[in-house]
């Protein structure tokens, strides 16, 4: 680190880096290395600069400082946010289980979940970088995937008990079918999270991969420590229930509620899917304006140093590096035609300056193009510009780099690798469904309420946190009018996870009842009454852990906590509650049509007794 007569020194060589007032000096360090490199070296380096000028006031920023402080505060806020999410979840899981003993055994399962995920985390972070952002917020959904798997087990677990039959062959029969079903979940969620890592972003792959991970061993975790409590606890599992005066149904029986919806809707499920699908779209309608771009340090509040600090070094500094646009010119040019380029550069509308850097290697240059101030990375203006200077006739191979070329190249690669992700999303699910329900119409639809699910809660994401509606319910953050394409990506990768969480466990349920039954809408009815109250507990469970997020002072945390939380009341409430039905109900005995059966429709159909 230059001592301060030698930063003065180099103001001078540029007059950028000095405020007119010369009340403030700009220094700037270029770090080389991994992330993980960089971020640690940069608290370093922040460290020594102000132990070498205690009397100055010393304050720091870029990408690499910005994303320490990031992760710093992120670490806080979601411990805070467990904290305060923990009791709730405790009384949620208390009345849905009816027993002190079952509402530990999720928290059980997800601990060791959890604590198996983090050495698998930091082997992989020996190839990728993970972030502790993309660790903590894989976590939080491994919590809500480990409440559910143990949830549908013990359920099914104690509607076996009720029937008559002994523990032993009531655990067996909950592992073959909902066993069978967590297996399936788990599959189908790492194949969501493998699709959205083709994605060349490398946050996004952190937390696909960390998400993948989390899923597989909560699912192990449920398989394999459920059925040993449930054997060594016996029948502790279903004493110390502190409700059981209000209680009028207890875990694993149908729901009076849901049956009663569950019929309303199949009766009447042109109007009721119409009403559904109306609200949907509504919400889903302000993602048709979604505008993408990367995260910088308006993340944090607008009082937070390293925010203020960038947000000054833009005002006040003309030779700031995030305005500056690096062109490089890799061989020799000739003084008269390097004119002619500088002056072409400079015409560029938002060029406020131009001037040469220093030498490339091989005998070229490097120009430093200052951006006008207006000019974000990721803005339709700084793309423009970027776009511009790639365009322009230039007297040899150029390369464009600086943080606007940095977010434009990462926006582009994001949205070229989107196609792909879909259709490996697409397929994946579609192959895994079908052999789930053993059905072609069944995963079809099953896709298709799933998109119209995301619609609506990437939707209200985009109303929130791009433009900015009601954002004062979540305690306020900087509106920058566009949302970072990672998060969105990650978001929209566990909302369509819990998605098919949701949808594999209601399915599993309604192919067995229409099995038994060869009744359409009684099989839906039945599947919604055993299923319903459980996806509702488990969803409120996910919904609470995840809003809690929302209270951390970073917007990144808020808008997953936000988006999960509403992706996961809006499914299991709105979507299965609901639109599944209708949708089922419509279709009858053709929601399991599979072209290997004979004429199945017509010999497993029969009169309906739903009614």
């Amino acid at each position: 680190m230059p001592s301060g007569p030698v930063a003065a020194e180099s103001s001078r060589e540029q007059p950028g880096l000095r405020t007119r007032d010369d009340a403030a000096v700009l220094v700037l360090a270029r770090l080389t290395g991994s992330v993980q490199d960089r971020e640690k070296t940069a608290e370093r380096l922040v460290a020594h600069a102000r132990a070498a000028v205690p009397t100055s006031s010393v304050r720091a920023s870029g990408p690499s400082w910005t994303v320490r402080q990031v992760d710093d505060r992120i670490a806080r806020d979601l411990l805070r946010a467990e904290l305060l999410a923990a009791p709730v979840v405790l009384v949620v899981l208390l009345i849905t289980y009816g027993s002190f003993v079952s509402a530990l055994m999720p928290v059980v399962v997800a601990g060791v979940a959890v604590g198996c995920t983090i050495p698998l985390l930091g082997g992989l972070a020996r190839f990728v970088h993970i972030s502790s952002f993309s660790a903590n917020a894989a976590l939080a959904v491994g919590f809500g995937l480990a409440v559910d798997y143990t949830l549908f087990l013990l359920a099914r677990y104690r509607e076996e008990l009720a029937t008559g039959l002994p523990r032993s062959e009531a655990l067996d029969t909950a592992l073959r079918t909902s066993g069978r079903s967590v297996v399936f979940s788990a599959a189908a969620v790492t194949v969501c999270l493998a699709a959205v890592a083709v994605i060349p972003v490398p946050l996004v792959r952190a937390l696909a991969l960390a998400g993948a991970a989390v899923a597989v061993l909560s699912a192990v975790a449920a398989l394999l420590l459920v059925p040993a409590c449930v054997v060594l606890l016996g029948p502790w599992c279903e004493r110390g229930d502190p409700f059981h005066r209000w209680r009028r149904t207890r875990l694993g029986e149908g729901s009076p509620v849901w049956r009663r919806i569950a019929r309303a809707v199949t009766r009447r499920w042109t109007v009721a899917g119409g009403a559904a699908t109306v609200v949907l779209v509504l919400m889903a309608w302000p993602f048709t304006q979604v505008q993408f771009g990367v995260m910088d340090h308006r993340i944090m509040p607008a009082s937070s140093p390293v925010a203020a600090t960038d947000e000054r070094v833009r005002a006040d500094f003309t030779g700031a590096p995030e305005q500056v646009v690096l062109v490089v010119l890799s061989r020799p040019v000739p003084a008269k035609r390097m004119a002619e380029y500088e002056r072409a550069v400079a015409d560029i509308p938002g060029v406020t300056g131009v001037r040469k850097a220093a030498g490339s290697p091989g005998g070229g240059t490097v120009l430093a193009a200052t951006a006008a101030p207006s000019v974000r990375a990721g803005e339709d203006e700084a793309a423009t510009l970027i776009k511009a200077i790639r365009a322009l006739p230039a007297p040899g191979p150029v390369l464009v780099g600086g943080r606007a070329a940095e977010v434009e190249d990462t926006l582009s690669a994001a949205k070229r690798a989107l196609p792909w992700t879909v259709a490996l999303l697409g397929a994946g699910l579609a192959v895994l469904l079908a052999l789930f329900t053993r059905s072609v119409v069944a995963p079809l639809k099953a896709l298709v309420v799933a998109v119209v699910s995301l619609g609506a809660s990437l939707g209200a994401v985009v109303a929130v946190f791009q433009n900015g509606t009601a954002r004062g319910v979540l305690g306020g953050f900087t509106v920058t009018g566009m949302l970072d394409i990672s998060l969105v990506l990650f978001t929209l990768a566990i909302a369509l996870a819990l998605s098919v969480d949701y949808e594999v466990f209601l399915l599993g349920r309604i192919r067995e009842e229409y099995q038994r039954t060869a009744d359409n809408r009684l099989a839906v009815v039945e599947g919604i009454a055993r299923t319903g109250r459980l996806m509702t507990s488990a969803a409120l469970a996910v919904a609470i852990s995840t809003a809690a997020m929302a209270t951390s002072s970073a917007s990144v945390i808020k808008m997953i906590g936000a988006g999960v939380a509403l992706a996961a009341l809006v499914d299991a409430v709105l979507v299965r509650g609901v639109l599944v039905p209708a949708v089922m109900a419509a279709l009858g005995p053709a929601n399991w049509w599979l072209p290997a059966r004979s004429r199945p429709c017509e010999r497993l159909s029969g009169p309906s007794t739903a009614g």
